[in-house]
This record gives C-alpha cells, sequence and structure tokens, in this order.
C-alpha cells in the first residue's frame, strides 16, 4: 500500500505562493484558514530559501496523540485525517504540531474558536454524503484518482506529493542532476559558502552531511 507523503524542494521554490492559492480555490476554505502556506527563511540574504508548508500527515502524529477525543485517524494509505464532528477545539493539536497545521477560524479562546481544520491531502472527510465532505472537509481529489491540486498547480514542480517512495526516488534522482558529488548535500555554493562562514568542516565528511541534514530540516 502507498504511503502518501509531502516534500518541498528548498531549491526549486520561488515563493509564488502559487500552492497556497490553489489549496484555497480547491477547498474553497472559510476566512482565515490557510492549510497552506509558504515559509521564508533569511529573507533578503544570499542564503535565502523558502518552502511549502502543511500538514505533513506523519507516521507518528503527535496531533493524534494528544486529541482529548480521538478525533483523529489516520487512512490506510497514511493520510492523516479528522473527524470534525468530535472534534472541540480544544487547541492542544495545534500545540503538539511542529509545523503549525491545525488551523481555527476564529481568533477567540481555544473551545470557541470552532472546528479545527487543516490540509486533508485533498481527501476529505468522513461525511454522509458528498456535498456535506465538501462542506467540511474541501475536495476529495484523492478519490477521483488526482495527487492535491497545490502541487500539481507547482510551477516549478518543487511542492511533490504522492508515494513516499517515488517523491523519494524524485528527489534524488533531482540531488544527483545537480552535480552533487555524494548525490547528498554537497555540491551546492550557497550551503558551502554559509558553512565556510560558520567554520564548518568539509561537507564531504559524514558528520558534515548530518549536520547539515539536521540543519536544513
Amino acid at each position: 500500500m502507498a504511503q502518501m507523503k509531502f516534500m518541498c524542494d528548498a531549491e526549486r521554490c520561488i515563493e509564488c505562493n502559487g500552492c497556497v492559492t490553489a489549496c484555497k480555490n480547491a477547498n474553497e476554505t472559510d476566512w482565515g484558514i490557510q492549510r497552506r502556506r509558504v515559509v521564508t527563511l533569511n529573507d533578503g540574504q544570499p542564503e535565502e530559501v523558502s518552502i511549502s508548508v502543511a500538514c505533513m500527515h506523519c507516521d507518528d502524529a503527535p496531533c493524534m496523540a494528544v486529541c482529548p477525543t480521538d478525533c483523529f485517524y489516520k487512512t490506510d494509505d497514511g493520510i492523516v485525517l479528522h473527524d470534525k464532528d468530535l472534534c472541540i477545539g480544544c487547541g492542544y493539536c495545534l500545540y503538539a504540531c511542529p509545523f503549525g497545521a491545525p488551523q481555527f477560524p476564529q481568533q477567540n479562546a481555544f473551545g470557541e474558536r470552532g472546528k479545527m481544520d487543516k490540509c486533508t491531502f485533498c481527501a476529505g472527510g468522513p461525511a454522509e454524503t458528498k456535498e456535506e465532505e465538501f462542506q467540511k472537509y474541501g475536495a476529495n481529489r484523492i478519490e477521483e484518482g488526482k495527487l492535491p491540486l497545490c502541487a500539481e498547480m507547482c510551477s516549478t514542480k518543487a511542492l511533490l506529493a504522492g508515494d513516499a517512495q517515488e517523491v523519494a526516488d524524485i528527489f534524488r534522482q533531482r540531488v544527483v542532476r545537480r552535480g552533487h558529488p555524494d548525490g547528498g548535500w554537497s555540491g551546492n555554493q550557497r550551503r558551502e559558502r554559509q558553512q565556510t562562514r560558520a567554520g564548518q568542516p568539509d561537507v564531504s565528511m559524514a558528520d558534515s552531511l548530518a549536520y547539515d541534514a539536521a540543519r536544513q530540516g
């Protein structure tokens, strides 16, 4: 069974916010709900980098662990969904999520913000009718054999979505084609300049690779 995942190639993201707009259009979310956003690090600096962020549908999702009503569940293909009829808007999931994925329609105290909303990987959610499903959770493109619209509309194909193994294979091929000698983290001039300024050791060393991968996330 395929395990569906997102991955953003930071070397390709141009901060156009096309993925954000596509998500909003596909799911017609309420005002104030932004399931996907683009985050820019080191804005205006030579090492500036942007990534598209949403629910990452974790293998061991912390939101599922802390929810007092057990409104979260995982599909067979690894997509983390939730039942809005069980959600009480307590906000525990927001505090637990490292990506800030849970969204709330109002800015009042927790418990008064309304039902939590988040990225569904365009897989809908529990409902009795298609109309109810769309109203609560947005589009169910997975059922139609399609990928999330955010990934399909990405102009540079920085945002990848699909089976985790296939996504990893695509990224691995890109890394090799970029001329990285080790097929991993070296060979990127921007990253090497940054490491030189920081006094880090040669990136060909295993310890340096592990450091760079952890620092870049």
